[in-house]
């Protein structure tokens, strides 16, 4: 398999959304420098059918981004108002809101009916400016007030947050709520007059503690009656999350308010009755809608996840299990509880949208590469269109095993093991793989990065060590205060229960990983004796560093992983690997951005200078331009081919 093929070729697509008879998400061009557009198809009637070209909206130019909490997401906002659907988004170039109007869609149409399809190479409308520019501004995760003829969003100021509204016409952003520290995540309720949203403060993360609130906008456009009514606060003696807020409308009578909350340790829905009419004195009594030991929500790293929808007809929701993703509907109150999963052959979901009886995700699975996933519940039809072809034959592709182990904490633990396409031997070589975050999750959509070692005879062990999601707020709990201890040894413990069932050569082991995962890879370097080699990208090397100087987002995670700075500065030190750089006697390549603004370039420059003074053998690559992950697409190929050959060149493999 080529690396052209595996990586910087393809193009991604995320955020999709539904409104007014249209479908739009973003595409990500690795051929135009990484540049984000978007696109917008209008929807057809019938699933089964090939869908038409799409149109891009954004002028020559632009570039789809937001920045806040330096991870983005959210970057655009599509909804109704009078004269059809406005779409309102956020362009890097000048760090402005930028506004253009579609007119109403005609209805779907059986692909019989001979309806022609909307043009693609038509013109879209000529977009507006609504903000001026000022580079201190950075706004995410909007929504539409069709009625109010105003965008609603975050706006991130040096270090403060807020809820902000700017009108379609354009104008400054007014504040509607200043956030203590973090906001966002926003929805309006049906009527218009309700808004919900979630808040956290330092020194937690979103996913550790959160609270979801809720306010009235009147008259004047101004949020008022403002209240927590779900989750918990910093102060709180116990840690609730909050995930996604959407609004329900009632049969008859006053809308609804699901939230994925994880009080029972799991991300369960659970909703508010008659929220659009809750008095402000009132206390809020949530009801669990289905309590299952699976999730549904997801650690809030960036705006725009959504894991729950309303078709208009039914609630939709995808559920994590073990560490695959299923779509189902949820019963609402009136109606005996029941989770019905809908037959799909896709276990790897987010991004979920809803609107008039459509559904749409962002879908893949072990043998489909990440597409649009389009759904109709109610008649059971459904596409699914890769944003590219999947590059390898179905027949050869690797398809992820589940591994249960005793991890290092002797609690069982979960990894996702590929077997080598050749077939397997005692001497196979072996990749380590572990997510960043470090609450991420090992996915099982197709991935052509492990099919491209798989194909040269690796096995490839991605694992979903204590600490990860997807199995509850217990596991997710494990690392507390072990950040660089229990991860890098579940890893180890990873591939020891592999070399003792004959499934990889111990030898010929070796790890690659980025960000947080480049620091576990560091800490099994500096603490366990099984790695041969490994590959840093933008690894966190020295944590406190980190902990004194890192972005805001994350200015008190360690607080949690490690333990709270400075008083547990002596912690921090023994787990640092720049600090126990002697301890490291395999090789390592190291890649960095040196416009990083997570992981510092000086971290991974110290950190192969202490390795290569000691004559370990190193590399380093950096690159101009690029942040923390690479958008670029020759240095995404770069990168795999430095790794391979260095791999090659340190384990001996032909």
């Amino acid at each position: 398999m080529a690396v052209s093929t595996v990586v910087g070729s393809a193009p991604g697509w995320s955020e999709p959304r539904l409104s007014g008879g249209r479908l739009f998400w973003l595409e990500r061009r690795p051929g135009e420098g990484s540049r984000t557009v978007l696109l917008s198809r209008r929807l057809d009637g019938d699933l089964t059918a090939p869908t038409a070209a799409p149109r891009e909206l954004t002028p020559p130019g632009h570039d789809l981004r937001s920045r806040v909490h330096d991870y983005g997401g959210g970057a655009y906002a599509v909804g109704p108002v009078a004269a059809g659907t406005a779409v309102v988004w956020v362009n890097d170039a000048d760090r402005c809101l930028w506004h253009l109007e579609l007119p109403a869609a005609a209805a779907a149409a059986p692909a019989e009916s001979g309806a022609p399809a909307e043009p693609a190479a038509a013109a879209p409308p000529p977009a507006r400016r609504l903000t001026q520019p000022d580079g201190a501004r950075r706004f995410a995760d909007g929504l539409i007030d069709g009625a109010g003829q105003r965008w609603i969003g975050v706006l991130e100021v040096g270090d403060g947050e807020a809820l902000v509204q700017v009108p379609l016409a354009g104008g400054e952003p007014a504040v509607l709520r200043q956030a203590p520290d973090f906001c966002g995540y926003a929805s309006l309720s049906p009527d218009g007059r309700h808004l919900a949203w979630v808040e956290w403060q330092r020194p937690w993360m979103p996913w550790e503690r959160s609270q979801l609130w809720l306010g009235r906008l009147n008259g004047s456009h101004e949020l008022v009656e403002a209240r927590p009514v779900a989750g918990s606060g910093p102060e709180a003696a116990e840690g609730i999350a909050v995930f996604q807020p959407l609004w329900v409308p009632a049969a008859e009578g006053p809308a609804h308010l699901v939230v994925a909350n994880d009080r029972s340790g799991w991300w369960n829905l659970e909703l508010l009755e008659t929220a659009e009419t809750l008095a402000p004195d009132s206390e809020p009594a949530w009801r669990p809608l289905l309590p299952l030991e699976a999730e549904f929500g997801m650690p809030q790293w960036v705006y725009g996840m959504a894991t729950t929808a309303w078709d208009g007809q039914a609630l939709v929701a995808a559920a994590c299990r073990e560490g695959r993703w299923e779509l189902g509907r949820l019963a609402l109150p009136g109606e005996p509880p029941s989770w019905e999963p809908l037959a799909l052959p896709f276990d790897d979901l987010a991004a979920l949208r809803a609107d008039n009886g459509r559904v749409v995700a962002i879908a893949a699975s072990p043998t489909d590469p990440p597409g649009l996933l389009e759904l109709e519940p109610a008649s059971h039809s459904w596409r699914h269109t890769p944003a590219s072809p999947a590059g390898v034959q179905t027949e050869a592709i690797s398809r992820p095993e589940p591994l249960w182990f005793r991890g290092a904490g002797g609690e069982p633990t979960h990894a996702w093991y590929y077997p080598p396409q050749a077939g397997e031997h005692p001497r196979a070589p072996l990749l380590v793989r572990a997510h960043s975050g470090p609450t991420a999750m090992a996915r099982t959509g197709l991935n052509l990065t492990i099919q491209f070692w798989t194909s040269r005879g690796w096995g490839v062990v991605d694992v979903n060590y204590g600490g990860s999601t997807g199995f509850g707020r217990a596991y997710r709990e494990r690392l507390d205060g072990r950040w660089g201890v229990l991860d890098a040894g579940d890893c180890a413990a990873a591939v020891e229960a592999l070399v003792a069932a004959g499934r990889a050569d111990p030898e010929r082991v070796a790890m690659e990983g980025g960000s947080a995962a480049g620091f576990t890879l560091l800490a099994m370097l500096c603490f366990s004796s099984v790695l041969r080699a490994g590959a840093c990208r933008y690894a966190v090397a020295d944590l406190e560093a980190m902990a004194q100087h890192t972005h805001r987002f994350e200015a008190r995670y360690l607080d949690t992983l490690v333990g709270p700075w400075p008083a547990a500065a002596a912690t921090y030190r023994e787990r640092s690997p720049l600090l126990q750089a002697g301890r490291i006697t395999a090789p390592v390549i190291f890649f960095q951005g040196l416009e990083d603004a997570v992981v510092p370039p000086d971290q991974t420059e110290r950190m192969a200078l202490a390795l290569g003074e000691r004559g370990i053998p190193v590399e380093v690559h950096l690159f101009p331009g690029e942040g923390h992950g690479f958008r670029d697409r020759a240095v995404q190929q770069r990168v795999l081919e430095a790794t391979e050959a260095f791999f090659r060149r340190h384990l001996d493999l032909p």
